[in-house]
């Protein structure tokens, strides 16, 4: 399997939490992403020349950013969306119970 599938997989996960209506991403989503993606730059590099973690470089796209694989940034972002989504699923589901 290559990583962009895994991506994928996630990406799929990320659509079957998504609320019924969804609404702008608001200014804490951009900063919270912000902050993952530089924290990303800047760790991943320093994990992966440690050894610490590993890419097999055929089953990457081949495009590294910072000296990390694309893919690894996709990780990133999907954290800052699947995070809140679950989040928001289980109050909902905590609510529903309590009022009935």
């Amino acid at each position: 399997m290559t990583y962009i599938l895994l991506n994928l997989m996630f990406l799929f996960t990320a659509i079957l939490f998504l609320p019924k209506k969804l609404s702008r991403p608001r200014r804490a989503f951009w900063v919270t992403l912000l902050v993952v993606i530089v924290l990303t730059a800047l760790f991943d590099p320093v994990i992966i020349a440690l050894g610490i973690v590993d890419y097999d470089i055929t089953k990457t796209l081949g495009i590294l950013w910072f000296g990390a694989p694309v893919e690894d940034f996709f990780y990133a972002l999907y954290s800052v969306i699947i995070v809140p989504l679950i989040w928001h699923r289980l109050g909902e589901s905590s609510h529903a119970t309590k009022t009935v």
